[in-house]
């Protein structure tokens, strides 16, 4: 397969990773959020068994064994729960929303511990990344403070899950970087996820899973999403232009939305679009400015 066609395969993996918010929100709204993560995880690493496959876990070093899973099985508690414990479908795209935060901590992370070398416009970038979060929570008023702070008091939970999970998303990409030693746990952190929330579901009363036609094709494409997705991210990775790919999955955040508010019927208002795109664009402006000439 040329190089082409194997960016082609790695950038259809940005594509289903957009679409896991309106995936993951639309599971939970019948399974509940403990119980439709829960399912969502336990089949995604079955799938991921057979496309990743399930390494030799005596190959591995053991911290990252240990770091990895602890804070892989973190980020996904922490986005899977924001995402069903939102109040509405909008709300959840907004959650969503704060979880792309990520690309510019993460650098400002890697900057910080590994005295990475970096241009001026790092600040800038991460400044308007955090301006496009405002614009979003704001929603019609824009930039309006009280706004915001309304939004945030509405559902804490929602909000500061989501927000915690972009830190230690961050804090993961930096730490187990040089601890994994090119070693994929992937499939391994999945199953610990799964049994993570299997143990949450089973540990206090959860509300009444209601499986009907919709939540089953949700929770078959969002199981598709993540398997495939890191099936076709690591090809593209192998073989293909990785500065297309990089490029591209910083724009994760305006396809994410567009995904999220078809699969929802959740409008959104141009306040919304607007912020996702400076989102997008701080994202890009953080990865420049590591780039080297």
């Amino acid at each position: 397969m040329t190089q082409q066609r194997a960016t082609l395969v790695g950038l259809t993996a940005i594509l289903l990773w957009s679409a896991l918010v309106g995936l993951i929100r639309s599971v939970s709204e019948g399974l509940g959020p403990v119980g439709g993560a829960a399912v969502i995880y336990t089949l995604s690493a079955v799938l991921l068994m057979f496309t990743v496959g399930m390494p030799r876990l005596s190959n591995f070093p053991r911290r990252y064994l240990i770091v990895g899973s602890l804070l892989f099985v973190s980020y996904e508690l922490c986005l899977s729960l924001s995402l069903g414990y939102a109040a509405s479908r909008t709300q959840a795209i907004e959650v969503g929303m704060i979880n792309y935060l990520w690309p510019g901590m993460t650098i400002l992370l890697a900057v910080c511990v590994n005295q990475q070398k970096v241009r001026l416009w790092l600040i800038p970038g991460l400044l308007v990344a955090l301006a496009g979060i405002c614009r979003v929570l704001g929603g019609s008023a824009g930039f309006s403070f009280a706004s915001i702070r309304d939004n945030l008091y509405s559902n804490p939970l929602s909000y500061g899950l989501a927000f915690s999970g972009a830190v230690i998303w961050a804090v993961y990409c930096v730490v187990t970087k040089k601890m994994a030693r090119g070693s994929n746990g992937i499939t391994l952190f999945f199953l610990l996820t799964a049994l993570v929330l299997w143990l949450k579901f089973f540990s206090a009363p959860q509300p009444e899973m209601q499986v009907n036609l919709s939540v089953l094709i949700s929770l078959i494409l969002a199981t598709a999403a993540i398997g495939f997705g890191y099936a076709a991210w690591n090809f593209g990775i192998l073989h293909g232009n990785v500065t297309v790919m990089a490029t591209a999955s910083y724009f994760i955040p305006v396809f994410s939305a567009l995904l999220a508010s078809f699969i929802l019927q959740a409008p959104l208002s141009a306040p919304f679009w607007q912020g996702a795109a400076m989102v997008s664009l701080g994202s890009l402006l953080c990865w420049g400015a590591t780039r080297e000439r």
